[in-house]
């Protein structure tokens, strides 16, 4: 029996860390920063924890711009 229990604990915990690990596209990113903007201007316009995922997605979107040299159409950024 533990024999299966291992393997399949094994592929959840896989499978939890691949599923979130998707691109959003680039209106959430939008809504991000203007939630970032109003939690700005009145603190308790958004939660914490939705203050929080939106700087990553924000981060993320940084880091990714970053690292290409062309936009969504695929025009040269430089």
């Amino acid at each position: 029996m533990m024999v299966l229990v291992r393997p399949a604990l094994t592929v959840a915990a896989l499978a939890a860390f691949l599923l979130p690990a998707h691109a959003e596209d680039r209106s959430v990113l939008l809504n991000c920063k203007a939630m970032v903007e109003r939690a700005s201007k009145d603190a308790n316009a958004v939660s914490k924890a939705e203050l929080t995922r939106c700087r990553q997605v924000i981060r993320e979107w940084g880091l990714r711009d970053a690292r290409t040299s062309v936009d969504e159409d695929g025009k040269p950024l430089r």
